[in-house]
């Protein structure tokens, strides 16, 4: 099994301690790049893929985890673009 795979098992199955790390190392396996937003861009970070959705969030501070929140709106994305 891959990190990928792990990854999105993981996150299937809706953890807790789901980490921004671990969410962007997912995406861009998934083939997804970080936007940069320069200086004004805050903690409002986008992800953009050559033919899937743009997915944009708020980077967790001063904590890594991610909100629950965002792990069922990162899920709803990749199902609706068949990633998943």
């Amino acid at each position: 099994m891959s990190r990928k795979d792990k990854l999105l098992a993981r996150l299937r199955r809706r953890p807790r301690d789901f980490t921004w790390d671990e969410l962007t190392v997912l995406l861009k396996s998934l083939g997804y790049k970080q936007a940069t937003s320069g200086k004004t861009g805050g903690s409002r970070r986008r992800f953009v893929h050559p033919t899937a959705v743009t997915i944009t969030l708020h980077k967790p501070h001063p904590q890594n985890i991610l909100k629950m929140y965002i792990i069922d709106d990162i899920l709803g994305v990749l199902k609706q673009e068949g990633m998943l």
